[in-house]
């Protein structure tokens, strides 16, 4: 079996691979869900729930046919949070744990794969970086349990319930998954700010990007000193991540003022601005009922879940960077300016083509799958289909109710959008397209009429 699988991924290229590697994850992750220890007594899930699940798990988007929180027996949702851990680090990079603790030499072709997956420029360090993210994201799951578990006690009648709850919890909010275990997401403690504060912290931990976080890292052990220089690609990623967050939070304020914050306190206004501000970019959590936003609000999350999170993070989209360098284009063409300039640096050309392939192939994938669902969910409001399918793509996990309801073929264009959505359009196309093919000629460039 083993010298099939090496020959068949000698045939495969890079993506491929990492493709197959996601399936792979999904089919164990599916078999493991139907297991008898895994749910509860006296409850049934069809194959294609368990399916539907797996992939939002291997994916870390929350989106489910099934009240998760009704089908996890103890012992399912230790299994559970194992398997989010695949698409909270990505596959390989949880393969690469496995094989380090089992004292295997990483070769070349893994820590190519891994590179691919990680979206890193190089592969210099990758094994050490992925053993800094594993063992970053563990502490910060385990601490968290801890205080939101400690926290959880005067909410559950057992300690074993509320540290059951608290390491749950603290597991799908660092990952990203918008999962819960108490059946109404964090609506129950939606007036609750440490608990919400919680979420936001361990949100933007998990969203913000691997690179990102082991930066800050090394910065903090040169103690702040100004000779240590964070890359362009930092730069760009926070100044990004967090100007979202901010022109969210105000946009969603204005829209709700005389609307679902009419009868609210300025802290519970401020809360619910702040936190769908960033929940609806990766987290999937909520904390009310979503169809009692204002249909601005409604689209403003659907173009924020599109967008995504961060490059090489827990979350999906088309990613910050993407949006950020589109935006930088299109104002320095606006001016006459060929070249994008920002913090002492320029934006190589080839990562600007990028951006725009990447925006423009997940707008007609997501356009395609509006439309293919518009036809076969035809009870579903176009703003309903919307919303699911920007939710499924940028993994995120909230829904305006219509996941539960929908046809067999309707739950198979979600998957395949959850799918997609976290292994990222490069990685898709890529696998679509094959092998690389290096042409020894080329032909006479001739210009034409753009626009």
């Amino acid at each position: 079996m083993k010298s099939k699988i090496k020959i068949l991924t000698k045939r495969l290229s890079a993506a491929q691979i990492i493709v197959f590697y996601y399936i792979v994850a999904v089919m164990i992750s599916t078999i493991l869900l139907l297991l008898p220890i895994t749910q509860k007594q006296d409850t049934e899930l069809a194959l294609i729930d368990a399916l539907f699940i797996s992939i939002s798990a291997v994916t870390v988007t929350g989106l489910a046919t099934v009240d998760v929180s009704q089908l996890l027996s103890v012992p399912g949702t230790f299994i559970f949070s194992v398997i989010l851990q695949f698409g909270g680090i990505g596959v390989m990079a949880f393969g690469t744990i496995l094989w380090l603790v089992s004292g295997k030499k990483i070769g070349l072709r893994a820590r190519i794969l891994m590179t691919t997956e990680q979206n890193s420029p190089t592969f210099s360090g990758i094994v050490r970086l992925i053993r800094l993210i594993f063992f970053f994201f563990v502490t910060v799951e385990l601490l968290g349990a801890i205080a939101i578990g400690t926290y959880f006690l005067k909410y559950f009648p057992t300690w074993q319930e509320a540290y059951l709850q608290g390491f749950f919890a603290s597991v799908a909010a660092t990952t990203n998954a918008g999962f819960d275990i108490t059946g109404k997401s964090l609506i129950p403690f939606a007036d609750d700010y440490f608990v919400l504060t919680f979420n936001i912290v361990l949100f933007i931990i998990g969203s913000l990007g691997f690179p990102v976080l082991m930066e800050v890292s090394q910065w903090v052990r040169h103690k702040g000193k100004s000779t240590f220089q964070f890359s362009l690609f930092t730069k760009i990623t926070t100044a990004t991540f967090f100007i979202l967050i901010v022109v969210g939070f105000f946009i969603i304020y204005l829209f709700e003022y005389n609307h679902f914050f009419a009868d609210k306190h300025w802290h519970q206004s401020f809360f619910h601005a702040l936190f769908y501000s960033i929940s609806s970019r990766t987290g999937g959590m909520a904390i009310s009922n979503v169809n009692e936003l204002s249909l601005p609000t409604i689209l403003l999350m659907s173009i924020f879940m599109f967008i995504g999170a961060s490059p090489s993070s827990a979350g999906g989209g088309i990613r910050t960077t993407t949006f950020a360098v589109m935006l930088l284009t299109i104002y320095n063409y606006a001016n006459e300016n060929r070249t994008i300039k920002i913090f002492k640096r320029e934006i190589d050309e080839e990562n600007i083509i990028k951006s725009f392939i990447v925006f423009t192939t997940a707008m007609i994938l997501c356009s395609v799958a509006v439309v293919i669902l518009t036809c076969i969910e035809s009870r579903f409001s176009l703003m309903e289909i919307l919303f699911e399918v920007s939710s499924a793509f940028g993994t995120v996990g909230l829904s305006l109710g219509i996941t539960p309801d929908l046809s067999a073929a309707g739950k198979c264009v979600i998957m395949l959008l959850m799918f997609i959505g976290k292994i990222g359009m490069f990685t898709f196309l890529f696998a679509m397209g094959g092998k690389s093919v290096k042409h020894p000629y080329h032909y006479p460039k001739e210009r034409i009429i753009i626009g």
